[in-house]
């Protein structure tokens, strides 16, 4: 199964290599697409995209062919996906890989062409009860989070950790934040929590259980429309080559860049330093990218969310 993920990326994998190269050299032909449309996602602490949108890094470079960028934000994984499918979205700039490897088992002909960012340490199981303070204190209780995500692909990899099995707790499946209260309100044990409502309700009194540390890497991918990566493969040479610039300026302007952050996401200065470390935004496809897909995959058809295999 590696070997056939490794197969499927090792095209992105060159195309990520080769972006870092002078894109004055790699502008394009005219069977270039007049207009791309790339998501802008800034939660839950997309710092390369929201300097990208303060900068128009991206833009900038695909004005030298006078290519017209539009960025739709669409947050959720399936909605991104589907507008993939329907032709109205050209690169997801940042998709889950629930979400990249569901799509394609149900047909999406999408192309994962980088990584957008590995952030274990970002998502968590939390709890306000004093009482619960490990995975083995979770059988028999009621968990809120999102189904079919890496929030829930955690869950199941602490429970197993801990021999427990997956139908131990009661997931009630909600978004993120809606879970947060639910907890915080005592309507629920335990609540699967990313990004900055973990800030949130460390402040309100809740505690983390685990993070996906040593569980899952949370990978989130870069991906495009399949013939636009085999019909025009300079774009996104040159989308990544833009990409890594922002990434450059995170690094060499961090102070600018958490900034700017603060200022897209409401989160305070200070929580943007807290959280910063817990991402890492290297584009490129590693081997332990690879095995991480396959383990999302193996959990998406152990749960039963995907019937068919993708990858």
């Amino acid at each position: 199964m590696i070997k056939k993920i490794a197969a499927c990326c090792m095209a992105a994998v060159m195309l990520v290599a080769s972006g870092c190269s002078d894109s004055k050299s790699s502008v394009s032909n005219s069977n270039e697409p007049k207009e791309l449309k790339i998501t802008y996602v800034k939660s839950p602490l997309n710092i390369p995209s929201i300097i990208d949108k303060n900068l128009q890094t991206v833009s900038k470079e695909f004005a030298k062919t006078d290519t017209k960028i539009s960025y739709p934000e669409i947050n959720s994984g399936a909605k991104q996906t589907e507008a993939l499918a329907a032709g109205s979205l050209d690169i997801c700039s940042a998709l889950g890989g629930t979400s990249a490897i569901l799509a394609a088992s149900n047909g999406v002909d999408l192309k994962i062409v980088g990584i957008y960012s590995r952030a274990p340490k970002a998502f968590t199981i939390m709890a306000k009860d004093p009482n619960i303070t490990t995975v083995s204190d979770l059988p028999g209780k009621k968990v809120a989070g999102p189904k079919g995500t890496i929030l829930h692909q955690i869950l199941v990899a602490a429970l197993a950790k801990n021999n427990l099995k997956p139908d131990s707790v009661e997931l009630l499946s909600m978004d993120i934040p809606p879970s947060v209260n639910a907890m915080l309100n005592g309507n629920v044990d335990a609540a699967l929590v990313a990004g900055s409502d973990v800030l949130r309700a460390q402040k309100a009194g809740a505690h983390i259980i685990t993070s996906g540390e040593g569980l899952v890497d949370a990978t989130i991918v870069i991906s495009a429309r399949g013939d636009l990566v085999k019909n025009n493969p300079d774009i996104l040479k040159r989308y990544l080559s833009a990409h890594r610039k922002n990434i450059d300026y995170m690094n060499q302007e961090q102070a600018k860049a958490y900034d700017f952050t603060a200022q897209a996401t409401g989160l305070t200065p200070e929580d943007v330093v807290t959280m910063a470390p817990w991402y890492d935004f290297d584009p490129e496809i590693k081997t332990s990218d690879i095995e991480d897909l396959n383990a999302t995959q193996e959990f998406l058809l152990a749960t039963g969310l995907q019937k068919i295999r993708s990858i």
